[in-house]
Order: structure tokens, then C-alpha cells, then sequence
């Protein structure tokens, strides 16, 4: 097994890694509707 410090370190970083995911998908969305109202008009 891993050590507890091991493990906060993993976790901090899991989370890090959720978050930058998070923010990545908002910023797909928005530049997708850009994109289509672009193409609509």
C-alpha cells in the first residue's frame, strides 16, 4: 500500500487534474457555440 503522504499527494493532485478538466470542458462548450452562431449568421 502506499503511505498516507503518498496518497495526499495523489489525491491533491487527482483534484488538480478534475479541476483543469472542469474549466477545459466550460471553455470547449463556449468556443463550440462561438463556432456555430459564427457559422448560423
Amino acid at each position: 500500500m502506499t503511505s498516507d503522504n503518498n496518497m495526499k499527494s495523489a489525491e491533491d493532485t487527482y483534484g488538480r487534474f478534475l479541476s483543469w478538466l472542469k474549466v477545459g470542458t466550460i471553455i470547449t462548450a463556449l468556443v463550440t457555440i462561438l463556432v456555430i452562431a459564427l457559422l448560423v449568421s
